[in-house]
């Protein structure tokens, strides 16, 4: 696993540090991914590939379209145009449930645990292909139990993996906003997926849970999975992630390593606008200048 790990960051040393890049060995890609709201161009990504086994980060600053892409991309929302696959397999009107049983997960920006049921009971909900959900079967607990007793064995490894096994029989509407986090990103792993989307882990979450979060986000790498995450948080993005893409204004505008693109020029204007290295006395200048420039002379005016 180590070696496949190695493997996976080294051979992203060869992909040119250039918007939609594309990568050696993909897990997802998407190209020419469109999305308005009304006059608003929410999505016009032209071309995006997800490098497998791999922590990406998508960063950029509020607007930039992150969370919609997300939405287009898990099947929560669709898109005006586009095409996009993981493992190869095509994904457009696929819904959210069957993208999710392919493999293919993601948490919230605003946590979606289950309120009304308990932490163990969220996490049960989380496994795929229950016997106990069918119709017929419903009403037969032997045909379901064995299986249902495997799911509880699994959830409570994970529960105790992600230090929520003292919260097992609360409700889940009690825990603390990086608690519901700690348990959706949990409740997430019971498809045992390959790729795993986090959006905005860090927000909202006390300082004492942000580096608990960050190893659990390092070790589902360390397992094999493939990450993509949003995140405003910088410091965690440089800590964390193999790769960055950028996206301003619905665009993808900015990819490379951590070091490239907070160095990227790019990045800095979509951030800080195109004047911020720039004296604003110097600004000023330049605009009375031209205003100069317009207006007629006075004289020649009479």
């Amino acid at each position: 696993m180590a070696a496949e790990l190695s493997d996976a960051r080294a051979a992203l040393a060869d992909v040119p540090h250039e918007p939609g890049a594309p990568k050696p060995d993909p897990i997802l890609k998407g190209t020419n991914i469109t999305r308005t709201f009304g006059g608003l161009k929410a999505v016009d990504v032209g071309r995006i590939e997800i490098q497998r086994g791999v922590i990406t980060a998508l960063i950029g600053p509020n607007g930039a379209g992150k969370t919609t892409l997300f939405n287009l991309l898990t099947g929560f929302d669709e898109p005006d145009g586009g095409e996009w696959s993981f493992n190869g397999k095509p994904l457009a009107k696929v819904p959210a449930f069957k993208v999710a049983r392919r493999g293919m997960v993601r948490t919230f920006q605003l946590t979606k645990v289950l309120a009304k049921l308990t932490v163990i009971e969220n996490m049960r909900l989380g496994a795929t292909g229950q016997r106990g959900e069918k119709f017929f079967s419903a009403v037969f607990k032997s045909l379901w139990s064995a299986q249902e007793d495997s799911n509880t064995t699994r959830a409570d490894a994970l529960l105790e993996r992600f230090k929520l096994d003292a919260k097992r029989e609360d409700f889940a509407g009690s825990l603390s906003g990086g608690q519901r986090k700690l348990l959706e990103m949990a409740r997430a792993l019971m498809v045992d997926p390959e790729l795993i989307m986090l959006d905005e882990p860090m927000a909202g979450v006390n300082p004492a849970l942000k580096q608990s979060l960050l190893e659990h986000v390092k070790s589902l790498r360390d397992e094999g999975r493939t990450v993509l995450f949003v995140e405003h948080d910088m410091d965690m993005v440089r800590d964390i992630s193999d790769w960055v893409i950028v996206m301003a204004q619905g665009q993808i505008v900015a990819e490379g390593t951590p070091q490239s693109v907070m160095a990227d020029t790019a990045v800095i204007d979509a951030y800080l606008g195109a004047h911020h290295d720039t004296d604003i006395t110097e600004l000023d200048i330049q605009e009375l200048d031209h205003a100069a420039e317009a207006e007629p002379d006075e004289e020649a005016k009479s």
